[in-house]
């Protein structure tokens, strides 16, 4: 089996550009895995590409066909999940997934799969600045960054339950420091076989 690296952060954390940032380096052997969500598109988004976007009654079909290592309702009615199929693709090319995946379902594929993951929460520099940065994104109502930074105090809350944590308040660092971990740990579990 490939082996299984979760970053999960809260929303505008920065999780998306460390991971665009690592999953270059070929020595991690790293393919990101894509998520599914009942969601709708955001500006650019592709399904295949950022996510497979499925319907509310997919979704729920999906469910009932036990087609998810893991799903989640994040929000009321808003779940999101990492596809079976999904692992089987990345593992048929001899490589390592890396997912970004909620606390909760991090916490799920880290319990099924074991030693086989390692999990990586991304905190931001304050609760203070992650509003600035959702703010800024210009993609949110007011009440949507609301309910993102109390799911975010939460999230938080569950940080210690993951093998490590990085504080994203530069974003060179951050990814150089989550690269050095991951390869660290493909290292020890390689060499552990």
């Amino acid at each position: 089996m490939s082996h299984i690296v979760i970053l999960s952060a809260p929303s505008g954390t920065g999780k998306s550009s460390v991971i665009n940032r690592i999953i270059t380096s070929e020595a991690l052997q790293l393919a990101f895995s894509i998520s599914a969500t009942n969601r709708l598109p955001r500006g650019t988004e592709q399904h295949g590409v950022e996510y497979y976007f499925l319907s509310d009654q997919e979704f729920q079909n999906y469910i009932e066909q036990d087609r998810f290592i893991e799903y989640i309702e994040v929000y009321p009615g808003r779940y999101y999940g990492t596809l079976k199929s999904e692992l089987d693709r990345i593992q048929s090319l001899g490589r390592n997934l890396i997912l970004d995946i909620d606390v909760e379902g991090a916490l799920e594929v880290k319990r099924k799969y074991g030693k086989e993951v390692l999990t990586i929460f991304l905190l931001p520099p304050s609760l203070e600045e992650l509003r600035h940065r959702l703010e800024g994104r210009g993609t949110d109502s007011a009440e949507v960054i609301a309910d993102r930074l109390a799911r975010a105090e939460y999230e938080i809350g569950l940080s210690q339950k993951f093998d490590m944590q990085f504080v994203n308040d530069d974003l060179e660092r951050c990814s150089e420091e989550v690269r050095e971990a991951i390869a660290r740990f493909l290292a020890t579990s390689t060499s552990g076989k």
